[in-house]
């Protein structure tokens, strides 16, 4: 093998992050449609997304050391199959609080997917190409935004609301990772090991970092249907584009970033983070200047309904 390839199971753990990422944000994308559907309001059905990301954040960390000791191969098929009827139970679902529980399911098992995915990258990777193989399978994630979201938005449009769960649930019972991804990895940490990891002071500044990173996201990506069709004046129809370009620019950052942190990680992130600064204060400057030509919003101005 070349040195700068990586092993075909690298790029198929990075299709099971892309189911993975798609439903993680595709409700975004189809939130007014969930809201009809239901009959309830936007910010009513804001909580699909509130609880897959706190499923998310209890999944990844305590799926990891429940399933320590299982063969990765067999905790990556179990979370599919989970994430899978996870899905069924949305389609399915009499009602809004059913959904709400089967998205807590199905952030579980993509928490454990995720977890164990990286891991196995990693090991397979081997020495001093992780960092690349990190950048392509969390470049799954990416490539939803991308690829599955806008798709899956184009699809709720067309079919309603339960139609990119369908699709979903019938990709993960037949994602192929049985087949190409080891049965196991050799040598598996000890959970006490595992634990006193935790006692890591970079681990924690590492994963600080992750949470601002993600919150100022979500924060925005939540409602970013709403925001961009009632407050940008921006047709439904233009939002599976918009989203098209936001993970077209994530993805293509993940990627390279990945590359870049194999040869140089301390310069990669001061890069990165010096861009990232610049790109904020630009942005409060246009906002103040908007604000100026154009005034205080109205009292009663919101941003969903």
């Amino acid at each position: 093998m070349h040195p700068s390839c990586l092993p075909f199971a690298v790029y198929l753990l990075a299709a099971g992050t892309f189911l993975m990422g798609t439903t993680e944000f595709v409700v975004a994308g189809i939130l007014p449609e969930g809201a009809d559907a239901f009959e309830i309001s936007v910010s009513q059905a804001g909580p699909a997304i509130t609880v897959f990301a706190i499923g998310m954040v209890v999944g990844a960390p305590a799926m990891a050391l429940l399933t320590l000791r299982l063969p990765h191969r067999v905790t990556l098929v179990l979370s599919l199959v989970v994430f899978g009827l996870g899905h069924v139970g949305v389609v399915l679902a009499p009602d809004f609080a059913f959904v709400l529980a089967m998205r807590a399911v199905t952030a579980l098992a993509t928490g454990a997917f995720w977890a164990v995915a990286a891991v196995v990258a990693v090991r397979l990777a081997g020495p001093g190409r992780s960092a690349g193989a990190l950048g392509i399978v969390l470049g799954g994630g990416m490539l939803a935004n991308a690829l599955g979201v806008p798709l899956g938005a184009f699809l709720g449009q067309a079919s309603g609301w339960h139609g990119p769960f369908a699709v979903l649930a019938a990709l993960a019972l037949v994602y192929p990772v049985f087949r190409l991804v080891p049965a196991s990895a050799a040598g598996a940490p000890p959970l006490a090991g595992e634990v006193r990891s935790l006692g890591s002071g970079r681990m924690w500044l590492a994963l600080a970092a992750c949470v601002l990173i993600n919150a100022g996201v979500m924060g925005m990506y939540s409602f970013v249907a709403p925001l961009l069709t009632d407050r940008a004046g921006i047709a439904p129809g233009a939002v599976p584009l918009v989203l098209l370009a936001f993970g077209a620019g994530a993805l293509v950052g993940n990627v390279v970033a990945g590359r870049l942190g194999d040869a140089r990680p301390f310069a990669t992130v001061l890069v990165l983070r010096e861009r990232v600064r610049r790109e904020g204060r630009s942005a409060r400057q246009d906002d103040t200047a908007r604000r100026v030509r154009t005034g205080p919003p109205s009292r009663g101005a919101t941003v969903v309904r």
